[in-house]
């Protein structure tokens, strides 16, 4: 796997009872997963030379971000390397220009959009629809809410354009809240969805993911899950995809940001779900049959644990699992700095309400922003 995130991390934990090998290419040794895999080459992810020698005896190459260069890739595949998800796939989650071009052409709902040169063009883009405020997206390198500007006018338009990339213009979506349809798919074709879930953003960042998503309708959910589904095979996407989806105030959904990696908005299925996300990705680019993505209960609330003021969490464990010895804690072993994912708790059972007051207080009281 390239990229030493926690994302690697969990995905090598799922590994663990199949006895699959896992060989990570981290950017430092103190990276979330390079703490935990045996097997681990410091280097950069940037240099071709760097990839050919990681690859070096993989039976398969798979990512736990979208940054690696596409010509590094188209390399080491005209080498021989197995990729999943391959270039062609993965490119629609590197660039968001492209991505939106590839859906409107395949008939997904997205977002009205275009690629814009200035801030001149992006009064014009504000012009041929409402009027401002529109969102700017650099089309490659944004996540959690950077690399994203909402702008009311030409005056606030200018900062985007600084990054040296493309530029992608789009309406401000009047949603009434964000959902997630996550689907795995296998290279023969084999795929799962797992229950749509709803996203709550704070800051750009998500905070929590409910699953599945409360009073959604059983139509709406099954839209969303085709059109998952659907944009997965459209692609040729092997292995997870996460499609985050706005759901608008009249009722329909519209295609936000896609990720072929697991994905924040699926980290509930780790003990919510008969297999997690992690669990089917080392599945599927494996190419071994996929397992059953529904829910183990009622409702299933992942709280995002961020850093605040407050480094020594682990000290906090002792109240928080002494309150509820129910819950599940996933910490990724990162530095504590404010704002920054340094793990996760999963909290269940049948009374919603409950399920998040148990999960907040958790977030909450590991954080240091509540002691008792």
């Amino acid at each position: 796997m390239v990229g030493g995130g926690q994302l690697a991390r969990m995905t090598h934990e799922a590994g663990i009872p199949l006895g699959i090998r896992f060989k990570l290419l981290s950017d430092t040794p103190q990276d979330s997963a390079a703490q935990v895999v045996s097997d681990v080459v410091i280097g950069d992810y940037r240099d071709l030379e760097t990839l050919r020698a990681f690859a070096q005896g993989c039976d398969v190459v798979t990512f736990d971000h979208e940054h690696v260069p596409a010509e590094h890739l188209r390399a080491l595949e005209a080498d021989g390397v197995v990729i999943r998800p391959g270039v062609e796939a993965l490119l629609h989650a590197q660039d968001k220009g492209v991505m939106r071009e590839r859906l409107r052409a395949a008939g997904v709902p997205c977002p009205r959009h275009r690629i814009v040169t200035d801030p001149e063009d992006v009064a014009r883009f504000a012009e041929e629809g409402d009027g401002f405020p529109v969102v700017l997206k650099t089309v490659r390198g944004g996540y959690d809410g950077k690399g994203v500007w909402v702008v009311h006018g030409t005056d606030d338009a200018a900062d985007p354009f600084r990054a040296g990339v493309p530029v992608l213009a789009e309406e401000l979506v009047d949603f009434a809240r964000e959902l997630a349809a996550n689907v795995v798919r296998s290279p023969h074709g084999q795929a799962v969805a797992y229950p749509v879930v709803e996203s709550i953003q704070v800051n750009g960042v998500c905070d929590t993911v409910i699953a599945p998503a409360p009073d959604l309708s059983e139509a709406l959910s099954a839209q969303a899950q085709e059109l998952a589904l659907k944009i997965a095979a459209e692609l040729g996407v092997v292995g997870h995809l996460a499609v985050e989806l706005f759901e608008t105030r009249d009722g329909r959904i519209l295609v936000n940001e896609l990720a072929m990696r697991p994905h924040n908005s699926g980290h509930w299925t780790q003990d919510g779900a008969v297999t997690s996300q992690f669990a089917n990705h080392v599945r599927a680019v494996l190419d071994l049959p996929l397992g059953d993505p529904r829910t183990r209960a009622t409702w299933t609330v992942m709280t995002n644990v961020l850093g605040g003021d407050y480094p020594d969490m682990y000290a906090a464990y002792l109240h928080c699992m002494a309150r509820d010895p129910a819950l599940k804690i996933h910490m990724y072993g990162k530095g504590v700095k404010p704002g920054r994912k340094v793990g996760h708790v999963n909290t269940y059972g049948d009374d919603l309400a409950d399920v998040r007051e148990r999960g907040r207080h958790a977030a909450d009281y590991l954080r240091g922003t509540i002691t008792e």
